[in-house]
């Protein structure tokens, strides 16, 4: 997509250093005269958005690390002396902490982007993978930088973490002991996760360069979902049109991120990460940041053991299974029309996913116990074992009265008063939603693809943009495919 070099360079070093290391003509290639398709809107500007992201956690995270101590007894002095006594570092360390839920927030948006007008199809297979790597990497990324605050969702969250890794077959024990560096999560594990988390980001930038490169093969895709016929009339230079619109995105973008920064720091973390860990003392819920939430709530909603496979083992590969299915999306989705745009009924199906994926995130930072809403009110049941043997169970309408019952049973009843309350759980939502989750790529997306029957859509890109402009347009039939030009 392209096309030969129009780098010329002017300058006798310019001319010296494009002969021995034509860097300079990459950029340009890549960033300045790059053909891009004409129709791009504003959920394409988010590729800028993320370079910006991942710069800022770098450079914070490094100036971070020259202050913080990576051990049990001093990680949580050493980050409050970061918010207390180093120049600036209430700020750093708040850029830092809003950053990577602000990363995430970037990241997300262009996942539902590019499902929503099928970017992952052929030919940006590898764009897509690439992708879900970063994607990945993040997520491990973000766990580990979690745990070193060393506060008390740091601890027990890490403890169920590499618990649920425990609990892989054959491999599971393993990993754990080397991932923890002994029989318990101590200063060995505290190291790991900070040199981990140190590291990672770096990863995290060579794949992106491969991600970059993946897409400077065929191009960006568009909202059409129709490829380029013409690059004369589909396309535009990258600068000045696309970095001026990025640019203003951007600046946007970090304006919200720095309300978060500077008025609400603490609202997307959770409060008892501000007491010091304690392992005797373990919070009533844990969670894990609000990004990882609807994984987790895959993760609970699996509470009943299927044959000899126990409900814990399930729940992880379910979990696991929820990010890997992202890899082979281009090839669950069957339909050869690209953009949803053009796909009604699975434009419906799609938006039922968003749906699901933000309610599964609500599942996850819910007890799975607590009840949506009441089918009655709440009623006193006294449970107590029978002459017979038998449990009985008798319900009452005030405490006075289950009280005297329970104290006229004799001593061999063993009886207890508990709240008897029906109504809808959050637990049964999640594993509704859980279940969506996996039907619409495993059937509803195979299905549709088959079945569906699409709109007409452009011929090409240029008469998209004609039609969007009121002028009048060519369409292709509504059972053909998308015309297939030179990528």
């Amino acid at each position: 997509m392209s096309g030969p070099s129009t780098y010329e360079p002017k300058t006798g070093f310019t001319k010296w250093l494009d002969t021995r290391l034509p860097i300079v003509r990459l950029a340009y290639d890549s960033f300045i005269d790059f053909p891009t398709p004409k129709n791009l809107n504003y959920w394409w500007t988010f590729g800028g958005i993320l370079a910006v992201c991942l710069v800022i956690q770098i450079v914070t995270g490094i100036v971070l690390a020259m202050h913080y101590i990576a051990s049990t007894k001093d990680a949580f002095a050493s980050v409050e002396r970061i918010m207390r006594d180093i120049d600036y570092g209430w700020l750093i360390r708040n850029i830092h902490a809003t950053g990577a839920s602000m990363f995430f927030l970037a990241v997300y948006i262009p996942m539902f982007r590019g499902m929503y007008y099928g970017s992952y199809k052929q030919p940006r297979e590898m764009l897509w993978i690439l992708g879900v790597v970063i994607y990945g990497l993040m997520m491990a990324t973000a766990f580990m930088g979690y745990v070193l605050p060393w506060g008390q969702m740091s601890f027990h969250g890490s403890a169920v973490i590499t618990n649920l890794i425990g609990a892989i077959p054959l491999v599971g024990p393993t990993i754990k002991t080397y991932l923890m560096g002994g029989p318990a999560i101590g200063d060995a594990t505290l190291n790991r996760f900070f040199s981990l988390h140190y590291l990672l980001p770096f990863v995290i930038a060579g794949v992106v360069i491969l991600h970059i490169w993946a897409l400077h093969v065929p191009g960006n895709g568009n909202p059409t979902g129709v490829s380029v016929k013409d690059a004369k009339k589909d396309t535009v230079p990258f600068h000045p049109y696309y970095t001026v619109k990025d640019g203003f995105a951007i600046v946007v973008f970090l304006i919200v991120f720095a309300a978060f920064v500077f008025y609400f720091p603490n609202a997307l973390g959770h409060a008892d990460n501000s007491i010091e860990a304690n392992p005797l003392q373990t919070p009533a819920h844990i969670v894990p940041e609000w990004y990882l939430l609807p994984f987790y709530a895959i993760l609970r909603a699996i509470t009943f053991d299927i044959g000899p496979i126990p409900a814990k083992l399930i729940g992880v590969a379910l979990m696991f299974g929820s990010i890997l299915i992202l890899f082979v999306l281009p090839w669950l989705d069957t339909s050869k029309v690209r953009s949803m745009r053009y796909r009604p009924f699975a434009r419906q199906m799609f938006l039922g996913f968003v749906i699901a994926s933000i309610g599964l995130g609500f599942c996850g930072a819910n007890d799975p116990d607590t009840l949506i809403f009441k089918f009655r009110e709440d009623k006193l049941s006294l449970n107590y074992t029978a002459t017979t043997g038998a449990t009985t169970s008798e319900i009452f309408d005030d405490f006075a009265a289950a009280q005297a019952k329970l104290q006229s049973l004799p001593p061999t009843a063993g009886g207890a008063i508990e709240i008897s309350k029906s109504g809808f759980k959050w637990l049964w939502l999640s594993q509704i939603l859980s279940a969506y989750y996996f039907l619409y790529f495993l059937v509803i997306l195979p299905v549709l693809g088959v079945i569906e029957k699409p709109k007409p859509r452009p011929a090409s890109i240029a008469d998209s943009v004609r039609k969007k402009h009121g002028s009048k347009a060519k369409t292709a039939p509504a059972g053909a495919a998308a015309p297939q030009a030179a990528e």
